[in-house]
Order: structure tokens, then sequence, then C-alpha cells
């Protein structure tokens, strides 16, 4: 193993490790490029659906009630009682 691991250290560089820079580097100006389309897109997708929100807000001809609360203990319309004794 270590006549192997010295020949292998004699041995000279391949020639391809000198091109693995410009590999590295253009796959990380890709990667990079990549980001800011992602990061441009996300950013339209929130203002669209900003406005979606804004302009189906704006469309409503009446004012916003908040409905009761569903509670377990009050009596409603929907109680058996109600829906099968209707007095």
């Amino acid at each position: 193993m270590d006549d192997l691991l010295k020949r292998l250290g004699q041995a000279p560089p391949p020639a391809a490790l000198g091109q693995i820079d410009d590999a590295i580097m253009a796959a990380w100006f890709a990667e990079q490029r990549d980001r800011a389309t992602q990061a441009r897109l996300l950013s339209a997708a929130a203002l669209v659906a900003l406005g979606l929100g804004l302009a189906g807000g704006s469309l409503s001809s009446a004012p916003a009630q908040a409905s009761p609360a569903l509670s377990p203990f009050a009596s409603t319309a929907l109680a058996p009682s109600n829906l099968l004794d209707p007095r």
C-alpha cells in the first residue's frame, strides 16, 4: 500500500484537473442566476396574491360581520332538540 501511495504521489496530475475550476465557477454562477430568478418569481407571486386579496376585499358590498362562535354548550338552531321537535 505504501508503494502504491508513493507512485501515486510521484505521478503527474491529470490534465482535466486544471479545467475543473472553470466548471465549478460556471455551475456556481448558474445556481446564483437560478436563485435570483426564483426570488423574482416568488416576489411576483406575492404581489399578485396581495392584489387579488385587495381586489376581492374591495368588491364586497356588505360590511364584514363576524359569525357567532360555535359552542357545544350554547343552544343553536342546529341542536338535535330543535331539529326533531320544532315548537
